[in-house]
C-alpha cells in the first residue's frame, strides 16, 4: 500500500506541474509568463474574439487555375508574415476569390494597402546587385527525382527562364561561382525578404549555368519545395486583384461570447466530474483527476503551439471535454462486468482496460478522421474547430488509456477490499 501511495503522489505532483504551467504566472530567464495565455508566446485570440479586418480579393481574369490561386495565397501569406501578422488567415473562396482575416487590425484600408501591392521578386548576388527579377522567370515548379546518376532521388525546385534571360543568369552564376565560400550564392528575395539563397558550385566557374532551366536543391520536403516554387512564381502575378469586400469586425460580441463560453465550460466540467463520482465512485474519482490532467495538457499544448483560438475553437474544446470521459465510461462499465463475474478488483481493473482498448481506439479514430477532413477542406473558424477537436481527441485518448489507468491501478492497491466502491454488486 505504501508503494501505491508513493506512486499516486508522484502522479499528483506531475499533474499539478502541468496545470501550473498552463494557468500559472511564473518567471523564466527574467521574463514573466502568464501560462498558456501569455499575450506574446501563448494562445492567440482569433478575429471573432479580438476584432480586426476582413478583406476579400477577386482575380481580374477570366480563366483562373487552382495553381494560380495557390500562388496568390503564398504571396499573401508571406506578406502577412513579414508584417508580423502571423495569426492572420488566408483562404481561397470559390474559384477566383481570396479571403483574408487579420486580427487586431481595425483599419481595413491599412490591410488593403499592405496586401494590394504587387509582389516584387528579385535575384541578387552577395553584394546586393540585382541580377534578375520576376519578369525573367517563366516558371518555377516542385519536382522529385535524381539530379545525377550517383545521387538519391530528392525534392527540388526547377526554374525555367525566358529566352532573353538565359544569358543574364549564366553571367550571374559564373560570377558567383568564382567567389569565395560564403559569398558564392544568388539570393532569391520576395518583398526584400530572402526566401532562399542557393550556392553556385565551383564547376560553373567557367561558363555559369547556361541553360533555360536551373535547379535549386538541398534537403527540401515536397511541401517546402512546393512553397518555394509558389513564392518564386509569385514574382510576376498572372493577374491583378481587386478588392470586392472589406470590413472591420468589432470585438464586443466576441468578448461577451468568450465569457459565456468559459462559464459554460466550467459548469460542464463540474457537472461531468460530479456525475462520474456518483455513478462510478473510486473509478469516477480517478477519471476526475485524469480530467484535470487533460485540461492542463490541452491548454498547455495550445499555448506551446501558439494556437489561434476562435469561438468555434472554444466549441471544440467544450465538446472534447465530454469526449475526454467518454472513454472512461467504456472502461468502467467493463470493470463492473469483470467484478460482477467474480474477479478481484485488481484483476477486474486490468481486464477492463484490456477489453475496452479496441472500442476506445475505434471510436476516437473515426472522430479524428472527421477532424482532419474538416481541417483540410474547411476555412476560417472551421479550421479552428478542427484543430481543437483533433488535439482534444489525441490528449483524451492519452489521459484515458494511460493516466486513468495508472491512477486507478494505485487506487485498486489501496481500496481493494470493497467491490462496491468500483460499481460492483
Amino acid at each position: 500500500m505504501g508503494k501505491n501511495i508513493a506512486k499516486l503522489l508522484i502522479v499528483f505532483v506531475l499533474i499539478a506541474a502541468v496545470v501550473f504551467a498552463a494557468f500559472g504566472t511564473y518567471t523564466i530567464g527574467g521574463f514573466t509568463k502568464n501560462g498558456a495565455f501569455d499575450e506574446k508566446i501563448g494562445i492567440r485570440q482569433g478575429l471573432d474574439l479580438t476584432g480586426g479586418s476582413v478583406i476579400t480579393f477577386e482575380a481580374e481574369a477570366e480563366d483562373v487555375t487552382p495553381e494560380q490561386m495557390s500562388t496568390v495565397v503564398a504571396v499573401m501569406r508571406k506578406r502577412l508574415d513579414n508584417a508580423q501578422y502571423t495569426e492572420a488567415t488566408v483562404a481561397v473562396q470559390g474559384e477566383k476569390r481570396v479571403r483574408i482575416e487579420i486580427p487586431s487590425v481595425s483599419n481595413p484600408d491599412e490591410a488593403v494597402k499592405l496586401l494590394g501591392q504587387t509582389a516584387k521578386l528579385i535575384f541578387a548576388d552577395s553584394e546586393g546587385n540585382v541580377v534578375l527579377d520576376g519578369a525573367d522567370i517563366k516558371k518555377a515548379q516542385q519536382m522529385y527525382g535524381q539530379l545525377s546518376e550517383m545521387s538519391a532521388a530528392e525534392n527540388y525546385v526547377e526554374l525555367t527562364f525566358n529566352a532573353e534571360s538565359v544569358q543574364k543568369f549564366a553571367d550571374a552564376t559564373k560570377a558567383a561561382a568564382n567567389k569565395e565560400a560564403g559569398q558564392n550564392f544568388i539570393a532569391i528575395m520576395l518583398d526584400e525578404a530572402v526566401i532562399s539563397a542557393p550556392q553556385v558550385d565551383a564547376q560553373y566557374a567557367a561558363e555559369g549555368i547556361n541553360s533555360e532551366t536551373a535547379v535549386i536543391s538541398g534537403g527540401f520536403t515536397a511541401e517546402s519545395a512546393a512553397e518555394l516554387a509558389n513564392l518564386i512564381s509569385a514574382g510576376q502575378l498572372p493577374f491583378s486583384l481587386k478588392v470586392v469586400e472589406q470590413s472591420a469586425v468589432g470585438a464586443s460580441l466576441g468578448e461577451t461570447a468568450l465569457s459565456d463560453s468559459i462559464l459554460a465550460a466550467a459548469i460542464g466540467i463540474l457537472l461531468i466530474m460530479l456525475l462520474m463520482l456518483v455513478l462510478y465512485r473510486i473509478p469516477g474519482l480517478a477519471a476526475d483527476i485524469a480530467l484535470v490532467a487533460y485540461i492542463g495538457l490541452f491548454v498547455l499544448l495550445m499555448g506551446l503551439f501558439h494556437t489561434n483560438l476562435t469561438l468555434a475553437g472554444i466549441a471544440g474544446v467544450i465538446l472534447t471535454i465530454g469526449m475526454a470521459v467518454d472513454a472512461n465510461v467504456i472502461i468502467f462499465e467493463r470493470i463492473k462486468e469483470e467484478i460482477n463475474s467474480g474477479k478481484t478488483v485488481k484483476a477486474a481493473v486490468g481486464a477492463g482496460f484490456k477489453r475496452a482498448f479496441a472500442a476506445i481506439i475505434d471510436s476516437n479514430i473515426t472522430t479524428l478522421i472527421a477532424a482532419v477532413v474538416l481541417y483540410v477542406v474547411g476555412v476560417g473558424t472551421v479550421k479552428g474547430f478542427a484543430i481543437t477537436l483533433g488535439l482534444g481527441i489525441i490528449i483524451s485518448m492519452f489521459t484515458a488509456i494511460f493516466v486513468t489507468r495508472v491512477i486507478l491501478t494505485q487506487f485498486a492497491g489501496i481500496f481493494s477490499k470493497n467491490p462496491k466502491l468500483y460499481g460492483g454488486k
